[in-house]
């Protein structure tokens, strides 16, 4: 498939190596010359030179009414201006698909505008990174939550602690014992290797299991794989009054109830626009890797901190800082993915990176492209999870789990169907319109796709 990607950040270049890769026809749209000469130096694209805002320009990489060669246009940059008017201009030179980058949030705080402005598919990583933030902070036992169907269920990361009541003991021992806790585990990672576990597999301590749960009964999961975390988060610090910081704190003072956030910046101008927006929170001019500051504000009291300003590093080490002056649960956000395996060596508890998830979130509505929604797990067990509505004549309707020949490392983790969501069982059958959660290993799941009736890119 033909495809002009317009913006070579890191982002751009991400999604243009991966496509490539995957046997796509690439043009590269990119106006920084620096940028330009190393995409052309390290990537077998064509790469066009010029503003991907300009019908010329655009013109030049084979987007042309007089011609149906492009079939997808992604445009990734960092300026909205320059991601909707390239769609625009795409969807109006006949382009079957485009897709944005969305810097500012106003633009996906609904479906809306995307269908407005005629873009198939807007994703904004602030937004998803923020909400992955909610979700941990809520969540203090888990390294990974992932909201799926409107937030009524998730995909959570727990490791089996040292106290937890189900080390030693099966899946179906673990599910006798908890009869009203309706979960599935779709993954275990042990030591080096990951695996989808059967209905006999003993947890071990030290295991990392990714669990489907309905979010109603999440709390309750945490304290059976972490009994010593599981309570309310009550005081959270946030450094950095960014978007992501604003949306974080946003979502905590929205969703939890008493909870008490403090957002520190050194900017007193973005401090006074938040405390304007944000009455609920306390807003702090200064130096939030002051370690004085963060004694004095009551870190060693605190749930949790978020470090979400412009620099990795200062993330990284605040993150660390704060968690080994007492908070609960440190949480860092970056945007350069050689930081992820970093909680393996500082006391930082997750690390979340903005511009991979969007990176991923587009190559994966590329190579899968009935899809609603892809979720990214982590790299770590090299799987993903994917939300998807059954097709009309698809081959699996009618067909009991059991008998639907999934391939191995594969599941089928929910079944959401008349507003009514279930965590399936091997006798529940598939409808068309369904809308149904894929968990599998990157290898698998295109196979998987093919067996539900999905066509893969």
């Amino acid at each position: 498939m033909r495809i002009v990607l317009v913006g070579a950040g890191e982002v751009g270049y991400s999604v243009a190596k991966s496509l490539s890769e995957d046997g796509h026809e690439i043009t590269v749209v990119e106006d920084d010359y620096e940028l330009v000469s190393y995409v052309e130096k390290t990537l077998d694209v064509i790469v066009v030179k010029g503003n991907g805002a300009r019908p010329s320009v655009l013109e030049r990489a084979g987007v042309r009414k007089d011609s149906d060669e492009v079939k997808l246009l992604i445009a990734c940059t960092n300026r909205d201006e320059v991601n909707i008017m390239a769609c625009w201009i795409a969807k109006i030179t006949g382009v079957p698909s485009v897709i944005a980058r969305a810097v500012g949030l106003e633009f996906t705080d609904n479906e809306g505008w995307a269908k407005i402005l005629g873009i198939d598919l807007m994703i904004s990583p602030e937004r998803s990174a923020a909400k992955e933030v909610d979700a941990l902070l809520e969540v203090r036992g888990a390294t990974h939550a992932i909201e799926v169907a409107g937030g009524k269920a998730g995909i959570y990361v727990f490791k089996v602690a040292d106290n937890s009541p189900l080390r030693g003991i099966d899946l179906i021992e673990a599910r006798r014992r908890n009869p009203k806790l309706i979960t599935l585990t779709v993954a275990v990672q042990r030591g080096q290797s990951s695996f989808l576990p059967n209905a006999t597999e003993k947890l071990l301590v030290g295991d990392v299991c990714y669990v489907i749960c309905y979010r109603s009964q999440v709390l309750e999961l945490e304290k059976l794989y972490q009994p010593a975390l599981g309570k309310s988060t009550r005081r959270v610090f946030i450094v950095g009054a960014g978007k992501i910081g604003f949306q974080v704190a946003q979502g905590l003072l929205t969703k939890t109830s008493g909870v008490e956030v403090k957002i520190i910046d050194e900017d007193r101008a973005k401090c006074e626009r938040v405390a304007g927006e944000l009455p609920g929170a306390l807003i702090i001019c200064g130096d939030g890797s002051d370690a004085q500051l963060l004694k004095s504000e009551g870190i060693e009291s605190a749930d949790g901190i978020v470090t979400a300003t412009d620099q990795d590093e200062v993330n990284l080490m605040v993150a660390a800082l704060g968690r080994t002056l007492g908070a609960g649960k440190s949480i860092a956000v970056v945007r350069r993915p050689n930081y992820i395996g970093m909680t393996k060596h500082i006391p930082v508890d997750a690390v979340l990176n903005r511009n991979q998830t969007l990176a991923d979130a587009i190559i994966k509505s590329v190579r899968y492209p009935g899809s609603s929604r892809i979720l990214n797990i982590i790299d770590e067990i090299d799987s993903e999870a994917i939300e998807m509505t059954i097709p009309e004549k698809s081959p699996a309707s009618g067909v009991p789990l059991m008998e639907l020949g999934m391939p191995k490392g594969s599941v089928i983790g929910m079944i959401e169907r008349g507003g009514e969501l279930l965590i399936p069982t091997g006798t529940a059958q598939l409808q068309p319109h369904d809308k149904i959660l894929v968990f599998a290993s990157t290898e698998v799941m295109p196979l998987a796709m093919s067996v539900l009736g999905e066509a893969v890119s």
